[in-house]
């Protein structure tokens, strides 16, 4: 495919990226904007509202400011007049990731990853500038320079890695491949990068969700609490239905909570609360509905959920092996100990990034600090993980898989054998079989698995 043309379809891509995320906003607020206002709304605030909202999903925090006349009809103190809410619903987040990675992916394909990547990237960061200057709100203001950069690096990530991932598996022809030729040529380490992405991927899957899982979970057991806090909001239909789909855009934030708690840091709901498998310490909360999930108390037994996390690792530990075992490229307890350091850190590296995104502040005073706190997260998730994925990475190999090994490189053997041709006039007699179809008994490997001595 023509390069100029991978340019175009990658830049079309962006634009098509950023057109849903802003229509998926701005859909439903025209509805709620007619039915609260009617014809004669302000229909000059919208487009405002609609972009501030595409930006705070990308992670640009939001700077709140109450005016006056409504700070003194509901008796708000002074100095809570301006907050800022930093707490990313990730939805938008990873609605832009994924498609963005579909769109690098198809760049990889066309044989042009580089300029489609970057190509889909300046599309996207026009179209952040555009927003961003064009969408000023007086009570929620957005750092101009964070408004532009933050969707324009969400957007990148996610092309790049949608690209490596497929050029690295089928080529480029440029700088990736000499990246995997140098791998190559120290054949003992050449698959360790792959392995390493697999089984982070498998990680980040379970422990995900593992974490979904407890949200569901949460659901079921203290949907009770959650629908006696709609009832005391005492809001209509159309306050109930906007609250709805505030929390649907945070259900993202709200796994990356639960899998804060699985790994035992837990995350707060307010400056000197927290909660985690360890204990509960609740004080005032918000009356926002999702709260009702939270849990009054915790057990210590509690803490037993710790071993999910271990578990993911583990299964990504299994996979990864296996997948070397298949392939015929078992490795040495080195490079199997690279493996297992590298699954925990590039989990524990999502992890913090994650939990960077899912916390900060939600309101005035105390409600500055809600989230999981970064560094604990990642480390205990981090050493979690290295523990399950080193016990099945560097456990002893067992007797099938050791026989598996030799029978292996006996059938290439004796291929590579029967490959050379003629000797002296007639093949090897190893790999003459009997008129009837079989072989003689001491061409085939003993008893422990090891090939029979070559005559």
């Amino acid at each position: 495919m023509q390069r100029l043309l991978v340019a175009l379809l990658a830049a079309l891509d962006a634009a098509i990226a950023a057109a849903i995320g802003l229509v998926v906003l701005l859909a439903p607020l025209t509805l709620l904007w007619t039915l609260a206002f009617g014809v004669t709304a302000d229909w000059g605030a919208l487009w405002p509202l609609t972009g501030t909202l595409w930006e705070f999903g990308h992670g640009v925090p939001l700077e709140i400011t109450i005016p006056d006349a409504l700070l003194v009809a509901l008796a708000i103190p002074a100095d809570a007049a301006r907050f800022v809410v930093s707490i990313t619903p990730l939805a938008f987040l990873f609605f832009t990731l994924l498609f963005a990675a579909r769109s690098g992916g198809r760049a990889a394909r066309s044989g042009a990853w580089l300029l489609g990547s970057l190509a889909g990237t300046l599309v996207f960061a026009v179209i952040a500038t555009v927003v961003a200057l064009t969408s000023a709100l007086e009570a929620a203001r957005v750092p101009m320079a964070l408004a532009i950069l933050l969707p324009t690096a969400v957007y990148l990530v996610g092309v790049v890695c949608g690209a490596v991932r497929v050029a690295w598996e089928d080529g480029d022809g440029g700088i990736l491949d000499r990246i995997h030729d140098v791998l190559d040529a120290r054949e003992e380490w050449a698959p360790v990068p792959a392995a390493i992405v697999r089984g982070a991927a498998f990680t980040l899957v379970g422990v995900a969700g593992a974490a979904a899982l407890a949200v569901a979970v949460s659901v079921l057991l203290r949907g009770g609490e959650v629908v006696a806090l709609f009832q005391a909001a005492r809001v209509d239909a159309l306050g109930a239905t906007v609250m709805t789909l505030g929390q649907l855009a945070y259900l993202p934030t709200a796994v990356v909570w639960a899998a804060s708690w699985l790994a035992g840091p837990g995350f707060a709901v307010g400056a000197g609360t927290a909660v985690s498998p360890a204990g509960t310490q609740l004080g005032v909360v918000p009356g926002i509905p999702a709260f009702g999930l939270l849990p009054e108390n915790t057990s210590m037994w509690m803490l037993i959920v710790i071993l999910l996390p271990v578990a993911a690792g583990a299964f990504a530990g299994w996979a990864v092996r296996s997948r070397l075992v298949w392939e015929g490229t078992p490795l040495g307890v080195l490079q199997r100990a690279v493996i297992a350091v590298g699954i925990a850190a590039v989990s524990a590296g999502v992890a913090g990034l994650a939990a960077a995104l899912a916390n900060g502040s939600m309101g005035p005073g105390r409600l500055g600090v809600v989230g999981p706190a970064v560094l604990p997260f990642a480390l205990s998730l981090g050493g979690e993980v290295l523990v399950g994925a080193a016990i099945l990475l560097l456990s002893p190999r067992n007797r099938d898989e050791v026989a598996e090994e030799r029978t292996d490189r006996w059938i290439a053997e004796m291929s590579a054998l029967g490959s050379e041709g003629p000797i002296g006039g007639r093949a090897a007699d190893t790999d003459v079989p009997a008129p009837d179809g079989t072989v003689p008994l001491d061409g085939l490997p003993g008893r422990d698995g090891a090939p029979p001595a070559r005559r």
